[in-house]
């Protein structure tokens, strides 16, 4: 990745470095103005995507490829325990201080993957947010052929409650199925089963939305959920999958935003989603 490259907010769809803004307002050498979060170490990866720049992995590039600055010192060990509030950091000699929290919520179309970039080039869910967004980071993810609700955010430590599996964060999925559902479907959801795979998998609560002469919509609860966790399950009883929407995450829902769209969340959803969190 090029300098070119790191700093440009008009940069690929596909490159999250094209997603943040780096706040700068003197040189790394000008001790500018820290955040004042805390002054517990951390290590400086870390550092830098509390900070809101860019995720951790990326983090730990940059500065293995010697374009971090701590306290005017390069460091190349992503591990370099840093004070927030107290000590500077910089990237590329710009010093670098909080971005802006943002939280995002996207209704993801089919098609496109929930990475930051795509090595056999197909389309990322960053070709649905406007290129002036500071960069933000999927939490959780939906496969390619899923759709439906996807939060992103900037707030790493945030998107981590969200995905913890002790949380149980109540998430629903309505779900098109080639077999016409009853109730026996709905028991061996519930009850769990063995996929090809070896894993023992379950569903927390399943029902019955809408039957046609062919096909059934059906409703899934998960409070943890694995990797493909309804598709394999549903592989698993012979059941083709037409379609996969996640509709809610907590009390948030998915409501009418349109396929491919965003928003920002409303306070009220803020608090309610962080006192689910707290109460789970």
């Amino acid at each position: 990745m090029s300098d070119e490259s790191l700093f440009s907010s008009r940069a690929s769809h596909n490159s999250p470095q094209s997603r943040y803004t780096v706040r700068v307002t003197r040189r790394d050498n000008k001790n500018p103005k820290q955040p004042r979060e805390t002054s517990r170490k951390v290590g400086l990866a870390r550092a830098l995507s509390k900070l809101g720049l860019c995720s951790r992995s990326q983090a730990a590039d940059l500065i293995r490829s010697g374009r971090v600055r701590l306290n005017g010192a390069i460091r190349l060990d992503p591990e370099t325990p840093v004070r927030l509030g107290r000590d500077r950091v910089a990237v590329d000699g710009l010093a670098v201080a909080p971005s802006e929290r943002l939280y995002l919520l996207l209704n993801k179309p089919r098609g496109i993957v929930t990475t930051a970039a795509d090595e056999r080039g197909r389309d990322t869910v960053y070709s649905c947010l406007s290129e002036n967004l500071p960069w933000v980071a999927p939490v959780g993810r939906l496969d390619k052929a899923s759709e439906g609700l996807l939060l992103l955010t900037n707030d790493s430590e945030w998107a981590a409650r969200i995905t913890a599996p002790e949380t149980h964060l109540a998430k629903i999925y309505h779900v098109q199925i080639g077999v016409i559902a009853g109730v026996d479907l709905l028991q061996k959801l519930e009850q769990g089963l063995t996929t090809k795979e070896g894993e023992f998998l379950r569903v927390t609560r399943a029902g019955i939305l809408r039957q046609g002469e062919r096909n059934s919509w059906i409703e899934i609860t998960l409070e943890e959920g694995k990797n493909r966790h309804i598709r394999r399950m549903l592989e698993a009883l012979g059941i083709e999958v037409l379609r996969l929407v996640r509709v809610a995450i907590g009390p948030l829902s998915l409501g009418t935003l349109a396929k491919g769209a965003s928003r920002p969340l409303s306070a009220e959803e803020k608090i309610a989603l962080d006192h689910a969190l707290r109460s789970s």
